[in-house]
């Protein structure tokens, strides 16, 4: 189904929904609903079509693919119909991952000058994301590039968590900590008098490094929750990191590197102070971990890490007791940064043609792109390297060819080449950002109240299946509608 669609579809799409459910207010879906990525919602509450946006993400992998057959140039395929724009008076950014933020060049473009509301972090990371994503995939024309950000800044908007804004009169915003990345929020929509609606964006699992874990408001009447591991079992924390540490130490003995394709913003600094917590425990006994060299080779995720330690004030507890004790949790002596490109072309083939061990952090975290590419063309069919993943890999990216690789598929077409998997594939799914299926049914029992109706979102079909089955033996009463776009 095609993102674009007419006021007529509008109009009767309001007329269905308020015909079976008249308290609750429309919403619309342009992504994200029958697939991971995508995220964008358009809630209509008040007169004269007022509405608000919530996200504004970019489509990738399958999901890019099912939307965009003939490969047209992503400004076509993926263009906010006028439509959308209607009695549109405010955009709410959930966070800053390009799935959530990555079409808010083109809602620009398309004439929206209303505010962007986000977190105080989520504000001052969106400029950097949005730089780097405009480069890759809108213009590299620097001057043009400059002018959007400069209008970025002009519409944004940060806001406090746990502080009702007004957005016009009879709605109220509220922001809550959602634990997925810095800076992440729950969106609570409350209408004077009327229903609130919530939405969940994506929510973190909780004990995740440096995040508070989130917590729902005491009530809502209608839940637009993430369903991205609704079918999934996380390992716990302890777990995780044992199994991390076992990585390493194959690394050790096996004479290879660990190749880790993460996310510039979130995943890789959640990695590194993990990766410090082994080295500096290794340190304190003597352990061979000690001396394992980490090398973050991604100017994006340095830039973002660099913005993550001046905010440490957003850090949860245990973290800002690790730098009570004088601990560098994001910057400590076996951390090694590449910046420029010719030190990336050095690094990957030192490590390819020596027997040193070392960890290497590097985007993109689906493997579509950046400089882990050029990691898994050199490494890749060695079978002394290992590569780790340890967050979601969508449908159609080759990083989830690569994960679930076996004897029909035993290979991965990186930039145009063959390239033969015969280095070790592993999965650590306790360092996914996301919840799972366990996490989120907990975060609808923390609500005193539950909610009238639940819409699942943001995953796939199975994963939405199952997560409104456990839902539906748990809280009968509640209505369970799986989102569908357009």
């Amino acid at each position: 189904m095609p993102a674009e669609y007419n006021d007529s579809d509008r109009s009767n799409s309001r007329l269905q929904h308020f015909s079976s459910t008249s308290t609750l207010p429309e919403l619309l879906h342009h992504g994200g609903a029958d697939g991971v990525t995508g995220s964008c919602h358009q809630l209509y509450t008040g007169p004269d079509n007022q509405n608000v946006m919530i996200d504004c993400g970019l489509f990738q992998g399958r999901d890019e693919q099912r939307i965009n057959p003939d490969k047209q140039p992503l400004l076509q395929a993926l263009k906010f119909p006028p439509a959308s724009l209607v009695g549109l008076q405010a955009l709410v950014i959930t966070h800053v991952h390009i799935d959530h933020i990555g079409r808010l060049p083109w809602l620009m473009a398309a004439g929206y000058r209303g505010p962007i509301f986000c977190s105080q972090p989520s504000a001052a990371l969106l400029p950097a994301v949005m730089e780097d994503a405009l480069a890759q995939g809108f213009t590299r024309k620097p001057r043009l590039i400059d002018s959007v950000i400069q209008q970025l800044h002009q519409q944004l908007c940060p806001l406090a968590y746990h502080t009702a804004t007004t957005l016009w009169p009879g709605l109220q915003l509220t922001l809550l900590p959602a634990g997925h990345i810095l800076g992440s929020a729950q969106v609570l929509l409350q209408q004077n008098n009327g229903p609130a609606t919530l939405f969940s964006g994506d929510l973190g699992a909780p004990h995740s490094p440096l995040l508070c874990p989130p917590v729902p408001p005491p009530h809502c009447d209608h839940l637009i929750l993430e369903s991205t591991y609704g079918n999934r079992f996380h390992q716990r924390r302890r777990q995780r990191r044992n199994l991390l540490k076992q990585a390493l130490q194959r690394a050790l003995i096996d004479g290879g590197s660990v190749l880790i394709p993460a996310f510039s913003l979130g995943r890789t600094q959640e990695l590194l102070y993990e990766l410090e917590d082994i080295i500096t425990s290794q340190r304190r006994t003597g352990g061979d971990l000690s001396r394992l060299e980490v090398i973050l080779d991604s100017p994006l995720a340095e830039r973002f890490t660099q913005l993550y330690r001046t905010m440490k004030p957003f850090w949860n507890a245990e973290a800002q007791q690790r730098l009570k004790r004088g601990r560098k949790p994001l910057c400590f002596d076996n951390l090694t940064t590449i910046s420029d490109h010719h030190s990336h072309r050095q690094t990957v083939r030192y490590l390819a043609d020596n027997h040193r061990p070392a960890v290497v952090i590097a985007a993109s975290g689906m493997c579509s792109g950046g400089r882990i590419i050029n990691y898994l063309k050199a490494m890749l069919g060695n079978p002394r390297h290992n590569v780790l993943f340890v967050g979601y890999q969508a449908l159609g990216t080759p990083g989830r060819i690569i994960q679930q690789h076996g004897p029909h598929q035993g290979w991965v077409e990186l930039d145009g080449q063959r390239i033969t998997i015969r280095a070790g594939i592993e999965t650590l799914s306790g360092y996914s950002a996301h919840a799972d299926q366990k996490d989120l049914l907990r975060y609808i029992r923390q609500m005193e109240q539950p909610p009238q109706q639940i819409t699942l979102v943001h995953g796939e079909l199975k994963a939405r299946q199952a997560l409104q089955q456990q839902i539906n033996q748990r809280w009968p009463a509640i209505k369970v509608v799986l989102a569908q776009r357009g």
